[in-house]
């Protein structure tokens, strides 16, 4: 939510404030890039004062936008760096610029837009148009959020028609609760969404509300032989992440099938839940490859190291049942902060090392430190 309230507020005529907000790499990727498209941003406490900007108009210079590693921060910000037709860059690490990013090149292909990607950098130019899209329904949300970011501020009105089946729509609808929270309307009418051109986004005053994603890895605990309470969660939330608590519960209880394609980044820390209590199968985990790491090969990786077998399919996951013990050798993290804070959990039982651990940065810099907090032992390492 604060990638989109925070983009929201850069695209905005006037001053906005953006409140509780936690400066992850990711998060400190978008303010970054907001910054380099012209929006004026100041930081106080947890608290950002943004003046917005209109990305239809030219800069000085060739705006170079620092993603870093964050997927949502480029898949965002493509469609607004294609609104003015100059030149933008949008820098990144080379395994971001190697996930997929087919949809924007089709419709840069298909409009005459340039659209140039090397191995630390894509390069777009060109106007983008209004009109019909159709896209696939199973692909990443963030491709649809970026075009729903940025057709609005198009003359004409555009259509985004999603063919089914349709994965990730919770996060599709955070994008447009966003939206609305800012000045913006999209009629949705079910799997197509309507949006009128020539709209403005108008300034706000907003708090970001508590995460489920990160919040599932603390609620993972109480499966793991502790006792903790989890609060700052809005219970009327948009966010998909949210069902983690009705899923620890099926797992617990010996459910068959979960199906996670709607909730795919919850992946490692349900595999490890499932590891906890007498395995699991999961379906919908075709997305978890491309993501910061191939998060199921990754948990299969790591979770053999624990005693526990996982078989891995083309759309499947099964988590088997085992007795988990202290690792054989060290567990990788795979630069994937996801597994790490998943393994943590598991290491919390079994004790055990983590390198690279330092990737919860991405999106939970004080994570190690909030697990110290509630009585975990931790020691640090160069490289742990």
């Amino acid at each position: 939510m604060a990638h989109r309230l925070l983009i929201c507020a850069g695209l905005s005529g006037g001053e906005s404030v953006v409140r509780n907000l936690a400066f992850s790499k990711d998060v400190e990727a978008t303010i970054a890039c907001l910054k380099a498209l012209g929006a004026q941003i100041d930081l106080d406490g947890n608290t950002a004062y943004i003046k917005g900007v209109d990305v239809r108009q030219p800069l000085d210079n060739t705006a170079v936008l620092p993603c870093n590693e964050c997927g949502s921060t480029l898949r965002f910000l493509i469609p607004l760096c294609l609104l003015c037709g100059e030149k933008r860059v949008l820098t990144g690490s080379e395994y971001l610029l190697k996930r997929p990013l087919g949809i924007y090149e089709a419709i840069a292909e298909k409009q005459g837009l340039q659209f140039e990607k090397s191995s630390d950098r894509l390069t777009v130019s060109g106007q983008l148009h209004s009109g019909v899209y159709e896209i696939a329904g199973n692909i990443s949300s963030q491709f649809i959020s970026g075009l729903l970011f940025a057709l609005p501020l198009l003359d004409g009105d555009s259509e985004i028609r999603l063919i089914p089946p349709v994965e990730s729509k919770p996060y599709i609808d955070m994008t447009l609760s966003s939206l609305r929270d800012f000045g913006i309307s999209v009629a949705e009418n079910g799997n197509s969404y309507f949006i009128k051109g020539g709209q403005s986004y108008c300034p706000a005053d907003i708090t970001v509300e508590g995460d489920y994603s990160n919040a599932a890895f603390f609620e993972a605990l109480n499966y793991a032989d502790s006792d903790v309470t989890v609060d700052g969660l809005r219970a009327d939330s948009l966010q998909g992440d949210r069902v983690y608590k009705i899923l620890f519960k099926k797992i617990k209880s010996g459910d068959a099938v979960i199906d996670i394609a709607d909730c795919p980044d919850l992946g490692p820390i349900l595999f490890a839940v499932a590891a906890l209590c007498g395995g699991a199968k999961f379906t919908g985990t075709r997305r978890l490859r491309i993501k910061e790491s191939d998060r199921a090969a990754a948990m299969q990786a790591e979770l053999k190291k624990l005693g526990i077998g996982m078989t891995v399919g083309e759309n499947d996951v099964t988590v088997h049942s085992g007795a988990l013990h202290a690792p054989s050798e060290q567990l990788d993290g795979h630069n994937d902060h996801r597994i790490v804070m998943a393994l943590s959990v598991l290491l919390t039982v079994t004790g055990g090392t983590i390198t690279g651990a330092q990737a919860v940065s991405k999106s939970f810099p004080d994570y190690f430190d909030r697990l110290k907090d509630l009585g975990v032992d931790l020691i640090y390492g160069m490289d742990q």
